[in-house]
């Protein structure tokens, strides 16, 4: 569409470097990696990224689920790679951000989502199994991030997105989790500091805290599937969360769309931190 004659250019009308609204949420041309993504959340995420058209790494400890996924993706005539990596592990981190930079040219988007969750109360709560919640879901989020965005430095652009949760707002209950609370609050915080020391370079930070949402885990748990119906009463949305309910916002913090946001904690929870 044109500028009336005699009218300063409006990207209003025009659109942002000449694109209309939902063409800025486009992904083509986008290298991608997803941490976690065999499963899950980030199972989801690797698709609704791909579906947007970005190229993505599916990043897994399990090489089978991984594989699993990248071929999913590549049926969709999405282009994907499988990779076998430990998400806490520094070295692992490396070469996965390596590996991604090395199959696709680059690294512009970056989803930190694996993570682990350890149900016990604090006061019986051993410090390894603090250590290991913390080990996969803050340091290796840290270290993750670091490596990204020194790739990202080197284009002058980049997002970085982090799995948080709603436990970094509310403690959820009747469960309890003190260690997953605490480094996904962390996580919050993290993000927080990274987006505001990286924004001048281009790089953007923001995190997902999703609600509870419905997935294997919940499902095939002794100790979880019998709290559904209490979690439900604290719902306002009235039923848990599905992972198909956070994949437009992984492509919104993605895209163009979102590029004057970063250090932002996106929360989908059906309203729980609401009540």
């Amino acid at each position: 569409m044109n500028t009336p004659a005699g009218a300063a250019p409006d990207e209003v009308v025009s659109g942002v470097d000449g694109k209309r609204i939902l063409d800025r949420f486009r992904l083509d041309d986008r290298s991608a990696l997803v941490t976690g993504g065999g499963t899950g959340i980030g199972r989801a995420f690797a698709h609704a990224l791909g579906e947007a058209g970005a190229r993505v790494a599916v990043v897994d400890l399990d090489a089978d689920r991984a594989a699993t996924v990248a071929a999913e993706l590549a049926a969709k005539k999405i282009e994907a790679v499988a990779l076998q990596a430990d998400a806490s592990d520094e070295a692992d981190i490396e070469r996965f951000v390596a590996e991604t930079v090395a199959a696709f040219g680059g690294l512009d988007i970056a989803v930190n989502n694996a993570g682990i969750n350890l149900n016990s109360a604090a006061e019986d709560t051993p410090a390894g199994e603090w250590d290991k919640v913390f080990a996969l879901n803050t340091r290796g989020v840290f270290l993750a991030c670091r490596d990204e965005a020194r790739v990202m430095f080197g284009q002058g652009y980049g997002k970085i997105i982090n799995t948080a949760s709603m436990a970094s707002l509310i403690v959820p209950h009747p469960q309890k989790q003190v260690s997953y609370n605490a480094s996904k609050g962390a996580v919050v915080t993290l993000t927080r500091t990274l987006a505001a020391e990286w924004a001048d370079r281009g790089v953007r930070v923001n995190a997902i805290s999703p609600g509870i949402i419905r997935t294997a885990l919940i499902e095939q748990s002794e100790a979880l599937a019998p709290l559904v119906d209490e979690w439900l009463s604290g719902i306002p949305a009235g039923r848990l969360g599905e992972v198909t309910d956070l994949q437009g916002a992984v492509v919104f913090l993605a895209s163009a769309a979102s590029d004057y946001m970063t250090g932002h904690n996106l929360v989908i929870e059906g309203g729980q931190t609401l009540w």
